[in-house]
């Protein structure tokens, strides 16, 4: 086994609730150092008390974002707590700000100030709507963002109401992008000894999801559309079929995979059938297509199509969360992170979705609530007697 591929990287996280401790999460399960500062005046992270599963300030929720980080409370609006925030920039790579754009600068994390401490320390925000602008003081969440950057009129029944992913997806990709831009200016940072403000936002985060349907729109004018069963808005058949006892998805994205379903299927004649001989055929003729399938999907349980077709055509039962989370199935894969956790017992949940090649991370718990004090203090060269000090000048939020 190697090293951790981000042993040495060290980031100082103000961060709250998703968004932010998704980013730092992988970042820490790829061996980096997170140290999380919290909020004396809320008790913590507000997601310490969200149940189910909630212990004192310890829950499952916590958990699930902040394994192998460190906890510090610090009271950025005090000018002590300032004072500690500066002396952990002067070792640290990046700061990720995961608040409103404009408490970012209120609280002073940003290059203008933090650069004066270390020239080349990375200064990320990641916010509901971006650091600038008319909107930056504006909380959000991830409900409000699906709804407001199209996603939500893109899902569901044609015929149905706006639905948002029963994951908070916006929140997720909005911590990815961030975790992303982080090591890139990191990097970039490392080789040339600057520092810089970085933005991210989980608004223009979900707008960029659009990928190729915002082409369509901005370039053709294609307007976006549902489609029913969760079908491509253009390939078919690419979509979900009921079956005899439940759903099944079908992914043509070639047009072997459409000979090879058709075949499989028992209907080769509609192969040669030039009403579906195309892409283009098969996109126009999509309703009597679809029919024709829908009927043959519909006489044989699942178990059955995917034993059939797997191998041949791409196929995949769809599962309700129970089987995905199969704890045998994300051992094999991989994926199963356990650990113990001094209040809440073994922990079990997904682990780092990264294979590296030496590297296989060991999962820690999330931090107790000011939990690693000492240790952080201690690192940064405070003697016993200076903390004491800098708790008396409420630092640390008041006794």
């Amino acid at each position: 086994m190697t090293g951790a591929p981000l042993s040495g990287l060290r980031v100082v996280a103000v961060e709250q609730f998703g968004a932010g401790p998704f980013a730092t999460l992988h970042l820490a399960d790829l061996g980096a150092d997170v140290i999380r500062l919290e909020d004396p005046h809320t008790g913590g992270d507000v997601s310490r008390y969200v149940g189910p599963g909630q212990r004192g300030t310890d829950s499952l929720y916590f958990e699930s974002f902040n394994r192998g980080k460190r906890s510090l409370v610090l009271d950025l609006k005090q000018p002590a707590g300032q004072e500690v925030l500066h002396r952990l920039v002067r070792d640290a790579d990046a700061v990720c700000a995961n608040v409103r754009g404009d408490v970012v600068t209120q609280l002073g994390l940003t290059y203008e100030v933090l650069g004066r401490v270390n020239p080349a320390i990375v200064c990320l925000s990641l916010s509901a709507y971006g650091r600038e602008g008319a909107r930056s003081a504006e909380p959000g969440y991830d409900p409000l963002i699906q709804a407001e950057a199209g996603w939500a009129a893109l899902t569901g029944d044609p015929d149905g109401p706006p639905v948002k992913s029963g994951l908070s997806l916006a929140d997720y990709v909005g911590g990815m992008m961030a975790a992303l831009a982080l090591v890139a200016a990191v990097l970039d940072a490392r080789r040339t000894g600057q520092g810089r403000d970085v933005d991210v936002s989980l608004y223009d985060s979900a707008l960029a999801m659009h990928s190729y349907r915002a082409t369509w729109y901005l370039s053709a004018g294609v307007p976006g559309e549902r489609t029913a069963a969760s079908g491509h808005p253009s390939i078919v058949p690419f979509q979900f079929f009921a079956t005899a006892d439940g759903h099944l998805a079908v992914a043509c994205a070639k047009e072997k995979f459409y000979r090879a379903l058709v075949e499989a299927l028992g209907m080769p004649e509609l192969a040669a059938d030039p009403r579906f001989a195309s892409f283009e055929a098969r996109r126009r003729n999509r309703d009597a297509l679809l029919a024709l399938l829908e009927a043959r999907l519909r006489t044989h349980p699942t178990e059955h199509w995917v034993g059939l077709l797997r191998g041949r055509v791409p196929v995949a039962p769809v599962r309700a969360m129970g089987s995905a989370l199969d704890r045998q199935e994300l051992a094999e894969r991989g994926m199963l992170a356990t650990y113990r956790h001094a209040e809440l017992g073994e922990v079990a949940t997904v682990g780092l979705p990264i294979k590296m090649a030496g590297y296989r991370p060991t999962y820690r718990p999330a931090p107790l609530l000011d939990g690693d004090r000492a240790e952080v203090l201690a690192a940064a060269g405070y003697a016993p007697e200076e903390v004491e000090r800098l708790h008396q000048r409420g630092a640390f939020g008041p006794d």
